[in-house]
């Protein structure tokens, strides 16, 4: 396992970005930075490209805040640490699923707490996804091995009607319509998943073909058995097509 941790930092105070670079810089090896952005904007284009790990995030920033360019970025596949001034945006920042939330100027025993946290996130991604990886090596699967801390969860795969991403986890929505938070990426899963029944139809949702109830060509949008309905990239929307044989 690749034990760098891809991170970038986003904030229009150039005082705060060198502070923030340099105790990585001395402190934690296992950080990578692969991006430093004073502009929101411009960091707005360039990260879907990085692929970091780890995102450092301001909030005040002019044009574009840190919960706005969030929010433009999602779903996000990387743990986001937001960083500010003030502690008025803590409960907020949260709301976001941040994985921590540092009052400048954060310390090196901060910054500490928070590459723990990510290190911990990261382990268990892995280890969730080497099980998929070798249920998948056997052959045909009916049933998939869900990791958690306190122990396995096995969901039977007809079962799954879609995957919706939620910031650095996701749901796996059932046909009862229970939903099952799963600390796992869209991207971690997709591989597996997609070797099976399932195609992903966008940047948020993987879906169960055998469970898709409608598709409405002009807008765009399927109804699925639990009545959810789901929007389909236009990338994706010939590849749909192609899987069902739909003329």
């Amino acid at each position: 396992m690749n034990n760098t941790i891809r991170t970038i930092i986003v904030d229009d105070e150039p005082d705060s970005v060198q502070l923030m670079r340099l105790n990585i810089e001395r402190h934690f090896p296992q950080l990578e930075i692969v991006g430093v952005f004073t502009s929101s904007q411009k960091a707005l284009l360039e990260i879907p490209s990085l692929q970091p790990d780890l995102l450092f995030l301001d909030i005040e920033m002019p044009v574009l805040n840190g919960f706005d360019l969030i929010e433009q970025l999602m779903p996000v596949e990387f743990s986001v640490v937001f960083v500010t001034a003030y502690n008025d945006f803590a409960i907020k920042a949260f709301r976001f699923n941040a994985l921590d939330y540092l009052v400048k100027p954060a310390n090196v025993e901060e910054l500490r707490e928070v590459v723990v946290k990510v290190e911990k996130r990261q382990h268990l991604q892995a280890d969730q996804f080497q099980v998929l990886q070798q249920q998948f090596r056997k052959g045909t699967i009916t049933k998939i091995a869900i990791p958690s801390q306190t122990g396995v969860t096995f969901i039977d795969l007809k079962d799954i009607v879609f995957v919706e991403a939620k910031s650095n986890y996701a749901d796996l929505v059932l046909t009862d319509k229970r939903r099952i938070l799963i600390s796992k990426t869209l991207k971690d899963i997709q591989f597996v998943l997609e070797q099976q029944q399932f195609l992903r139809i966008h940047r948020q949702y993987i879906i169960n073909l055998n469970e898709v109830k409608h598709f409405n060509r002009n807008e765009s949008l399927l109804t699925m058995s639990t009545n959810d309905v789901l929007p389909v990239s236009r990338l994706q929307k010939d590849k749909l097509i192609e899987q069902y044989g739909w003329l």
